[in-house]
């Protein structure tokens, strides 16, 4: 029989889904402070943590506006990821010949680093969004591929002959049986696509930008202000987190019914 743990009120705050993260940054920041003054690091090599909370205070309006160029690009770049992604993963996991001929070129497009090729779409489009928009797609389009073509192989093939059997269209198959058996893996993907995408904006924004936190970090790096440029890490690191929980959140409301989104449950006999 499946019965519920008892908690008390501190066991279960601690054990809430925010508390451990944020406790273990905690540490992470006291440690990195405590480093500073042991080994006595100068300012100009790592800045201590409350010079970078000073630049969050004092330039906090000036890092929220960059940070709108950089989350735009990214959110463009992820739905484009995802809108391309998943029907390519559905071709590929429904032919062996597509399969055959575009996976192994997909596969080979990731040892291209996109910093290299990042300057090309610079030439191409010019300095606008478009650019970082095509980055943080490019860098978010793999793991979205990847991850589908897992959820959509990983079909049970007895359950799709049955639907089958009962007379069901290839579509309407395809939804009742191929789609939500693959979105655990699917969401899985655009987790990770998400926070690369992120990355992806970023680098477009180093390339060649004059807005976005890519541009504060590189303005940063040239005049060594270095407590701006580890704040403009902490935004991005936000905005990761962010967009992270959105998507974890939509898969919570499409897929309630996987296991994975079940609370823990304790089995006492």
């Amino acid at each position: 029989m499946a019965e519920l743990k008892p908690q008390g009120a501190v066991s279960k705050m601690l054990n809430a889904a925010w508390v451990r993260p944020f406790l273990f940054l905690v540490f992470i920041v006291v440690a990195w402070d405590l480093a500073i003054r042991l080994f006595r690091i100068p300012a100009y090599q790592i800045p201590a943590p409350a010079d970078v909370v000073a630049v969050l205070r004092t330039e906090w309006p000036e890092l929220l506006r960059q940070s709108w160029p950089t989350t735009y690009a990214t959110v463009c770049g992820f739905l484009l990821s995802a809108l391309f992604g998943i029907p390519v993963a559905m071709l590929i996991a429904g032919s062996k010949t597509v399969e055959s001929y575009v996976y192994p070129l997909l596969v080979f497009s990731q040892s291209v680093p996109k910093i290299a090729i990042a300057p090309l779409f610079v030439v191409w489009f010019g300095f606008g969004i478009i650019p970082k928009v095509i980055s943080a797609s490019l860098l978010g389009f793999f793991p979205v591929v990847v991850s589908a073509v897992q959820g959509f192989k990983s079909v049970d093939p007895d359950m799709v002959d049955l639907a089958r059997a009962m007379q069901g269209s290839r579509f309407r198959v395809f939804l009742a049986v191929n789609l939500p058996h693959a979105l655990p893996a699917i969401f899985s993907g655009l987790k990770v696509s998400v926070t690369l995408a992120v990355v992806g904006a970023v680098v477009g924004e180093f390339v060649g930008s004059n807005s976005g936190i890519g541009y504060v970090m590189q303005r940063s790096i040239g005049t060594f202000d270095l407590p701006t440029m580890f704040a403009a890490l902490v935004i991005l690191a936000l905005l990761g987190v962010i967009l992270f929980w959105i998507v974890d959140r939509i898969e919570k409301l499409v897929i309630p019914w996987h296991v994975s989104q079940r609370e823990d449950v304790i089995f006492a006999s």
